[in-house]
């Protein structure tokens, strides 16, 4: 098997597709519960420090369980109506019991999951380097989700996909060992003293604590070269989302936005094309 996959680019991508469909729709299931279960956590830890009667025990609530069920009736969802995007449609976007619309989010993450996957099989072919981005790749879009809801990137997300990170480029998958710590290290300290310039400047904070660990992440992954470009291309995404904001929604200047995801983009470009961008800018502007 391994050796069709290596031989047949086409039949990689293809089964690295439907992975991805898979891989997006528990990603859906991460995303949604995942910050319930890190407000229940931070709940019997509040009233723990503060000496406050312990919460009765609800019923067990994690990723596996309970089985997932529409949010309106409350009606279990069959298998056969689980299945990544073909359900959706079958379906024709409704509960089956209720009829109530399901969210268009759930079929789009699990494209934009499958397609995300399907090029970095395309990118990279079959073998380690594929399968540790997919890894990281997943790591980011569930990030990028959760962020977007509720401004938050969880450490229980974020820190491990960092320590993976540097264990890989122990072996110079991706970068060597020096660069991916460095880049860890020049990643998390550049955000930091910007917030602290804002912060000192204007008294208020500019960006969470999340947003250092993530470019952190970054650069243990892709190496501190990855960095300048990562930086460049998600402040211009954040000013574009952020005139599209206020001009959609009215928002105030104030309106706090999440930058987590413009982050994860920029940094999922530079990893994969950040040489052949730089290279192409170079040769435009008559440096080579």
């Amino acid at each position: 098997m391994s050796l069709l996959l290596s031989e047949q680019p086409w039949v990689f991508v293809c089964t690295t597709l439907i992975l991805g469909l898979i891989i997006g729709s528990f990603i859906n299931v991460l995303v949604w519960r995942l910050p319930k279960m890190l407000e229940r956590e931070w709940r019997a830890q509040a009233h723990e420090v503060l000496g406050l009667p312990t919460e009765p025990a609800g019923p067990v609530y994690n990723l596996m369980r309970p089985n997932s069920c529409c949010p309106r009736c409350n009606q279990p969802i069959r298998p056969w109506e689980n299945i990544p995007l073909l359900s959706f449609l079958m379906l024709s976007g409704r509960c089956a019991h209720c009829r109530e619309p399901i969210s268009t989010r759930y079929p789009l993450t699990e494209v934009a999951c499958a397609l995300i996957t399907a090029t970095i099989a395309w990118h990279f072919g079959f073998g380690w380097q594929a399968a540790a981005v997919m890894l990281l790749s997943w790591g980011l879009l569930a990030m990028s989700l959760i962020d977007l809801d509720h401004q938050l990137l969880p450490d229980v997300l974020v820190l491990p996909m960092l320590w993976l990170g540097l264990i890989f480029n122990s072996t110079d998958l991706l970068a060597t060992l020096p660069d991916a710590l460095w880049g860890a290290v020049i990643g998390y300290m550049s955000l930091w003293s910007v917030f602290w310039l804002f912060k000192l400047v204007t008294g208020k904070d500019g960006m969470g604590h999340g947003d250092f660990k993530l470019l952190a992440l970054l650069g243990a992954w892709g190496g501190w070269q990855i960095l300048p470009m990562t930086l460049l291309t998600a402040s211009l995404m954040g000013v574009f989302a952020g005139l599209i904001l206020l001009r959609l929604r009215k928002a105030q200047t104030s309106t706090p936005m999440p930058f987590g995801p413009c982050l994860a983009i920029a940094g999922w470009i530079a990893l994969l094309w950040g040489g052949q961008i730089t290279d192409f800018y170079l040769q435009s502007v008559g440096f080579r």
